[in-house]
């Protein structure tokens, strides 16, 4: 067995905890990273860590040339691209594909002040009719769009405290009171009080999960009164068997995957 039979794609907790598992099990393989920050939440994790894009074409010639013979896509939710770059790459190179993606919470939390929308256009037209200050706790990867969509609105950015996103915050001039880095979950008694501490009329976020502290980030910003925006995900490209929502599932295909290799 090499570092290249078995590929886990992803720079989230859900990528490393999967790794822990197969480290658990003896199994090599490789976590591929999109970017430096990705390659630091991996950790002491003992697989190879690759750091770098990589398009259709290249994952297809890298699959190829380091003989894969199963794939973990445990890439960001709402990385819709890659997912399908992914899942194209794997098919032509006839290597097996997973994808790890723990369940939204969306359907047991309703409220007047709760609105679920597909996408960051349809969040914007949502926003545009409350408050002045806009609370994005979606992450650094649309900050450009977001401050497009609602170049009229105070745009406040919780993102992970890291280096080169504090650099692109500022590059797309968020000054230093309209960012907070720092690196979550988060209960929901602290979200209580930052909510009130950066003064939010409006939060806009993603549906996380229970691992991303979907619940504790909502029911804070109801109770006190804030409308809250949600994105929900795109669907997922592959479903069935190889659809895992849980760690408690990938141990199971992990299983079946030992048993037949």
């Amino acid at each position: 067995m090499n570092d290249g039979d078995v590929l886990v794609i992803g720079g989230t907790s859900d990528a490393r905890a999967l790794c822990q598992q197969l480290d658990a099990a003896g199994v090599a393989y490789t976590l591929s990273v999109a970017t430096p920050t990705g390659e630091r939440l991996a950790g002491d994790i003992k697989g190879q860590v690759r750091c770098g894009r990589m398009e259709q074409q290249q994952m297809v010639a890298w699959l190829t040339e380091n003989a894969t013979r199963w794939v973990i896509d445990a890439s960001h939710p709402y990385a819709e691209v890659v997912s399908r770059n992914i899942m194209l790459a794997c098919k032509a190179a006839g290597v097996a594909l997973s994808r790890y993606q723990r369940p939204e919470q969306l359907s047991g939390l309703t409220h007047p002040l709760l609105y679920s929308v597909p996408g960051i256009e349809e969040a914007c037209d949502i926003a545009r009719r409350f408050g002045e200050r806009v609370l994005l706790t979606t992450g650094s990867k649309d900050l450009a769009r977001w401050r497009a969509g609602l170049p009229e609105k105070t745009l406040l950015a919780r993102v992970l405290p890291v280096p080169d996103v504090i650099e692109q915050c500022a590059g797309l001039g968020f000054g230093v009171a309209e960012i907070f880095a720092m690196c979550g979950p988060f209960s929901a008694e602290f979200n209580a009080a930052f909510y009130r501490q950066c003064r939010a009329d409006v939060v806009i976020t993603k549906a996380s999960g229970a691992e991303g502290g979907y619940q504790e980030k909502v029911q804070p910003c109801l109770d006190a009164g804030i409308p809250c925006i949600v994105i929900s995900r795109p669907a997922p490209l592959v479903t069935g068997d190889e659809l895992l929502e849980s760690q408690a599932a990938f141990k199971q295909r992990l299983s079946r995957w030992l048993a037949a290799a």
